[in-house]
C-alpha cells in the first residue's frame, strides 16, 4: 500500500505524465526493480487504493444488519463508506477526486479503474449471495453490477466537478439518489 500511496501523491501533485515509475519507487523508498516486481506500469500502482475503497463498501454491505433488505443494506453500506469522515477523511476525498478524474482522461489509468470496478462487482455478487443464502450466480452478478454502477457513476460524476465531498452534490448524496431510482427494482426476484 505504501507504493500506491506514493504513486497517488505524485499523481495528485505533478500529474501522471510527469511521474515516472522510478519516481514512485524513490518516493516509496524501494528500488525500481522492486516496483516492477509488483506492478507492470506506473498506472497500475494506484490499483490498491481504488480496490481498498471498493473493498470497504463490499465489507460494509457484508456487515450491514442481517434484517435489512438488499436495497437497505446497500444504502447502509453507502452511507458508511461514502460519507466523509465515516470511512475516508475529507482530505482523502480530494485524492479520490483527483485519481478518479485522472482515470476519466488517461486511458491506462481508466483501464486500471475499470478492472478494479469489475473485480469489485464480483466481490459484491459473492456478498449478495452470502446475504441471501442463494446460489443464483447470474442474478447476483446482475444485481451487483446494477448496484456498483450506481456508486461508480456517482463517484465519477462528483469527481468531474468541484462540489465538496459532503452535501447534496457529494458522492454519498448522488449515490443515494441513484440507489433510490432502483428502489422499485425487483431485488427479491433477482436475489431470491
Amino acid at each position: 500500500m505504501e507504493i500506491a500511496r506514493a504513486a497517488a501523491a505524485l499523481f495528485v501533485r505533478q500529474g501522471i505524465r510527469a511521474t515516472r515509475a522510478e519516481d514512485i519507487a524513490q518516493a516509496a523508498g524501494i528500488a525500481p526493480r522492486t516496483f516492477y516486481r509488483y506492478f507492470a506500469t506506473k498506472e497500475e500502482s494506484v490499483s490498491p487504493l481504488y480496490a481498498a475503497g471498493a473493498d470497504r463498501w463490499t465489507q460494509a454491505v457484508r456487515n450491514a444488519p442481517a434484517d435489512l433488505s438488499i436495497p437497505e443494506a446497500l444504502e447502509h453500506a453507502l452511507r458508511h463508506t461514502l460519507t466523509p469522515g465515516a470511512a475516508v477523511s475529507e482530505s482523502s476525498w480530494q485524492w479520490v477526486r483527483t485519481l478518479v478524474r485522472q482515470a476519466t482522461t488517461n486511458p491506462a489509468l481508466r483501464k486500471v479503474w475499470a478492472e478494479v470496478c469489475h473485480e469489485a462487482e464480483g466481490k459484491l455478487a459473492q456478498t449478495l449471495a452470502e446475504r441471501t443464502g442463494t446460489d443464483n450466480v447470474a442474478a447476483h452478478h446482475f444485481a451487483a453490477a446494477v448496484a456498483a454502477a450506481s456508486i461508480r457513476v456517482a463517484v465519477e460524476t462528483w469527481a468531474t466537478g468541484e462540489a465538496p465531498a459532503e452535501g447534496p452534490q457529494g458522492p454519498a448524496a448522488q449515490a443515494l439518489r441513484n440507489l433510490e431510482a432502483l428502489r422499485n427494482f425487483p431485488w427479491d426476484d433477482i436475489t431470491g
